[in-house]
């Protein structure tokens, strides 16, 4: 987003949603008519995203009722939208890219079409493995998720990930995107799908500068309040990560909670003594990658379970779940937080987000 924009969005301003239909590489339809909708997104699902759209059946002489045409652009037969969110700056639109998304279905209701879709992952989700898959003697980390993912999603890693090879004996009988999670696990990463459509491979973190600062005021239509409950139930402040190294060896990495600021401080007043959270992989085959996996384990439970606060605001359609923000409010100054849950409107109206206190 330009800098213009980003001013614009911290008030009221005029929006719109733009949506292009695809098939297989082939562009359908432009400038599809959303009367409304919306857009969720989850980091803690499967497939994160999930979208929902209103659009007039008749438009210009058009017949936006896909019926059981398979190559219409409103159809569920591999059709994929590509939504741009619209911003007023000065009398043009600036279009920021929220993504790429797969029609999951489309109803027809008198004179509406109800289009709902989902992230890209669906592609893997739904594509069980016909056969056991059985790694190569040659294969690696990077070459086991392409072989799993590609052609369905470009695959693209972070160059900090070192890769290594996987171990003789490795199989997977039918969940293909559980094999990619139990490969990623192992690795210390985390897939997350880009607005350009490509599966990016990265290390799991919450580093990084917030990419905006928000302060609780009604004045300016921003409400941050605490969210949810506390239990000790699957609570934890150790991670242990066991494998088996080439001689058959057990071996096990540990990872503690050793964040001053959490309450699951391990040695802290939670629990004095370690209460472990368990993981097991045939992946680990060193001391080191089992101590990597843990602190990564670590990290990802720690999304589920860590303090949140949930925050109404004007919509800012610059935000993606994983952004790290800079939340005052609720007894907290200038508080990191990372968007674990978002929902945006796409007619106006207000958003949510759900934050975790890093």
């Amino acid at each position: 987003m330009s800098a213009t924009a980003l001013a614009v969005v911290k008030g009221s301003y005029t929006m719109s949603i733009r949506a292009e239909s695809w098939l297989g590489g082939v562009l359908l339809a432009d400038g599809i008519p959303v009367d409304d909708g919306g857009e969720s997104r989850d980091r803690s699902l499967a497939v994160p995203e999930q979208i929902s759209l209103t659009v007039p059946r008749r438009t210009d002489g058009f017949d936006w009722d896909p019926g059981t045409d398979p190559g219409h652009p409103l159809a569920a037969f591999g059709q994929q939208l590509r939504i741009d969110y619209g911003v007023d700056v000065g009398g043009q639109m600036e279009w920021i890219n929220r993504g790429w998304f797969l029609i999951t279905s489309s109803e027809t209701d008198g004179d509406t079409v109800s289009v709902n879709c989902a992230g890209l992952l669906t592609l893997i989700d739904e594509a069980s493995l016909v056969s056991p898959f059985q790694p190569s003697s040659s294969d690696t980390l990077a070459s086991v998720v392409r072989a799993l993912i590609e052609p369905a999603l470009t695959v693209g890693f972070d160059g900090t990930l070192v890769d290594r090879a996987v171990p003789i004996g490795m199989q997977w009988d039918s969940d293909r995107l559980g094999a990619v999670t139990e490969v990623l696990t192992a690795w210390g990463a985390a897939e997350r799908v880009t607005e350009d459509g490509y599966l990016m491979i990265e290390p799991v973190s919450d580093a990084g500068s917030p990419v905006l600062s928000i302060t609780d005021s009604r004045a300016t239509g921003t409400v941050v309040r605490w969210a949810g409950s506390t239990t000790r139930d699957g609570a934890f402040n150790v991670v242990v990560a066991q494998g088996e190294d080439s001689t058959g060896t057990q071996i096990q990495g540990v990872a503690y909670d050793g964040d001053g600021a959490s309450p699951y401080q391990y040695g802290g007043p939670f629990n004095p003594l370690p209460v472990p959270y368990s993981y097991q992989s045939s992946l680990l085959t060193t001391v080191a990658q089992c101590r990597t996996a843990a602190a990564a384990q670590m990290k990802l439970l720690r999304r589920q379970a860590f303090r949140r606060l949930q925050v109404t605001m004007v919509p800012h359609p610059g935000l993606v779940t994983g952004d790290i923000l800079s939340v005052t409010g609720a007894g907290l100054t200038a508080a990191r937080c990372a968007i674990e849950q978002l929902s945006l409107p796409y007619s106006p109206g207000e958003q949510s987000l759900t934050v975790r206190v890093l």
